[in-house]
């Protein structure tokens, strides 16, 4: 596994609550937040499918996946029940790495990922090809444990922590959008933590 780059996003030093979005408060803690039991996940047996609006449907292994090329993610992480934790490095895979491997057709507009337990979550495609949207397998050094999502989970520093869905095992590209677990439940289909984008 080679490492090939690291993508910082230039957070300030100064963990002052005026670096968090509005009605976020900073914390140094990284709390565990998670609907229903944890997943009994086999990271032996663990795979993750990519489907819908692409020229190359394909699964990968959890030894697969860590042979793309990894990288390193310097971002925020905002979660909806109004805590931020501004420093943390992931390592793992670009999201536009995995798109890439599948060749994403012009169609796609909207991605659904879809998680073991039940869990999925939406979003638009041109927001998860961003350059520091990441699979994460490490947080700050360390391997991702369950309660944190692993073997895998999806980060995206710019949208509130539930986009950043636990133990991926399957990404659906679409052309039109719909709803995901929360979604569903009244949260917000974008959920872009500076617009205080939290329900609907």
């Amino acid at each position: 596994m080679e490492k090939k780059n690291r993508i910082s996003k230039n957070i300030p030093d100064d963990d002052s609550a005026g670096h968090a979005p509005p009605g976020q408060f900073v914390t140094e803690k990284f709390p565990v937040l998670t609907f229903g039991d944890k997943p009994d996940i086999d990271s032996g047996k663990w795979r993750i499918s990519v489907s819908g609006l692409v020229k190359n449907e394909d699964s990968f292994s959890l030894k697969e996946f860590l042979d793309l090329s990894q990288t390193e993610v310097e971002a925020e992480f905002h979660c909806v029940t109004q805590w931020s934790k501004l420093h943390n490095l992931w390592e793992g895979v670009l999201f536009s790495v995995l798109a890439d491997k599948v060749s994403v057709l012009e169609d796609a507009k909207f991605v659904m990922v879809h998680c073991y337990g039940g869990y999925s979550t939406n979003l638009p495609l041109e927001v998860l090809m961003d350059d520091d949207v990441i699979f994460a397998t490490k947080h700050d050094g360390i391997e991702l444990n369950l309660d944190h999502g692993g073997p895998v989970r999806l980060v995206v520093p710019k949208r509130y922590g539930w986009k950043s869905a636990k133990w991926v095992k399957g990404v659906e590209f679409m052309n039109s959008n719909r709803p995901g677990f929360w979604e569903q439940r009244g949260y917000h289909m974008d959920g872009d933590p500076w617009k205080e984008e939290r329900f609907v």
